[in-house]
C-alpha cells in the first residue's frame, strides 16, 4: 500500500510500504477515507534529521472498518470511524479519568504502528480507541469530523483547561488552525470576549467568523498592551496559547489577568529554564493545558458537529490526494495553506 514516511527536514515522500494487517486481537484494519497534515507535523518538517529510512507519519484519520480482531466488540466491518491523534484503550485508571491522552497502554501512531497519512491502517486497541460516526465515508461533514480527531479537541482542551465558561472573557494566541478552533470552542462554552492574536487577516476573518469579537495583530509587549486596553486594562482571566513559541508564551504571560490562567495547548519549542516565571506566582496565575485527551471529547463535541450547530472543518483550506502530500506539507510550511485535508 502506499503511505507517507519522512527522510528529514523538508523531505516527506510518499512510497510502497507493506499492507497494513491484524497484528493483535485487539487490532481493527481501517481502509482511510480522509486524513490531513496537522501544525505539530509541520516541526519535523522543519527540524527533524536527516535518516536513510523513513518514518511513517500523520496522526488524524477517518475511515472504513475493514477487519476486527477477534476481541474487538465495539466495530464491524462497514463501520465508519474517527481515529483520535493518540491511541488509548479505554479501561486504564487515566481513561477512566477521561484523561485518555496518558493511557498506562496506549501511544502514538507511526510510532511503531501506521501513521495516519496513508491508504490503510492498523489500529490497536481499537475498541478504546475508535469512535464510530453514524453517517456515510462520503458526508458532507466529513471536514469537520476529522477534526475532532485532534484540532478541534485540542482548541476545546485549551478552552477547558482554562475554566472558559458562560461570561468569560479570553484571549486566543495564534491564528493557526488550533488557535482557530480554540476561538470557536471558547465561544461554544459560552466566552462573552475573545480577543484573538494573529497577523494573517485571511486567517483572522475566519476568526472572526468563528467569534473572534477583536484581532490584535501587534506581537510582543506592544500586542499584550493592545489586548490589556481592549479589556479593561488588566487583560483577561482565559489565555489559549496555541502555539507552542517562547514568544508566544511569553505575550500569554503578559495579558493574562491576576488570578487567570493560562491554558497552553501548543507543543513546546523552546529551551527549558529561559523564561521567568516569578511574576506567574506573585499574581496567582495558573499554569494549565497539555496533550489534548480527545478521545474523550469526542462524543460531546460530535453531537454539534452533526447538527451542524458548529462548522469546524472551514478550518481546512486545501485539499490533496495521498500522492500531493509533500506539496500539502509544503504549502503549510510556507503558509500558503492554513490546514490541508488528505483525500484518497
Amino acid at each position: 500500500m502506499r503511505a507517507t514516511l519522512i527522510y528529514g527536514a523538508g523531505d516527506v515522500r510518499v512510497e510502497d510500504v507493506p499492507d497494513a494487517k491484524l497484528a493483535e486481537p485487539t487490532d481493527a484494519l481501517v481502509r482511510i477515507t480522509r486524513a490531513c497534515i496537522c501544525g505539530s507535523d509541520l516541526w519535523p518538517y522543519k527540524q527533524r534529521e536527516a535518516t536513510a529510512t523513513g518514518d511513517r507519519i500523520g496522526h488524524e484519520f477517518i475511515g472504513v472498518v475493514e477487519e476486527v480482531g477477534s476481541a474487538v466488540t465495539g466495530f464491524g466491518p462497514g463501520d465508519v470511524v474517527v481515529a483520535p491523534f493518540l491511541i488509548s484503550d479505554g479501561t486504564c485508571e487515566f481513561c477512566a479519568e477521561g484523561l485518555t491522552s496518558s493511557c498506562e497502554h496506549g501511544g502514538g501512531w507511526g510510532a511503531g504502528t501506521d501513521g495516519g497519512q496513508g491508504e490503510a491502517a492498523r489500529v490497536p486497541l481499537a475498541d478504546g480507541t475508535l469512535v464510530k460516526l453514524p453517517v456515510s465515508a462520503d458526508d458532507p461533514l466529513m471536514p469537520s469530523l476529522l477534526t475532532l480527531s485532534d484540532v478541534f479537541a485540542t482548541g476545546h482542551h485549551a478552552a477547558i483547561c482554562a475554566r472558559v465558561g458562560a461570561g468569560s472573557r479570553v484571549t486566543v494566541i495564534g491564528d493557526g488552525a488550533v488557535g482557530l478552533s480554540a476561538v470557536l470552542a471558547a465561544k461554544r462554552l459560552g466566552a462573552e470576549q475573545v480577543v484573538l492574536m494573529g497577523r494573517h487577516p485571511d486567517r483572522t476573518d475566519l476568526g472572526r467568523s468563528f467569534g473572534a469579537d477583536e484581532v490584535v495583530a501587534e506581537r510582543g509587549e506592544e500586542g499584550a498592551t493592545r489586548v490589556r486596553e481592549l479589556t479593561g486594562g488588566n487583560g483577561t482571566p482565559a489565555v489559549l496559547e496555541c502555539v507552542g513559541t517562547e514568544q508566544a508564551l511569553e505575550t500569554a504571560l503578559g495579558v493574562v489577568r491576576a488570578g487567570g490562567a493560562v491554558s497552553r495547548v501548543g507543543v513546546p519549542q523552546y529551551e527549558k529554564g529561559r523564561l521567568d516565571f516569578s511574576h506567574v506566582f506573585f499574581r496567582n496565575v495558573s499554569i494549565v493545558g497539555g496533550v489534548a485527551p480527545s478521545r474523550a471529547y469526542i462524543p460531546e463535541l460530535l453531537e454539534d458537529v452533526l447538527s451542524g450547530e458548529i462548522q469546524p472543518g472551514r478550518v481546512f483550506d486545501r485539499t490533496v490526494g495521498l500522492e500531493q502530500v509533500p506539496e500539502g506539507y509544503r504549502a503549510m510550511s510556507d503558509r500558503e495553506a492554513l490546514k490541508v485535508l488528505v483525500t484518497p
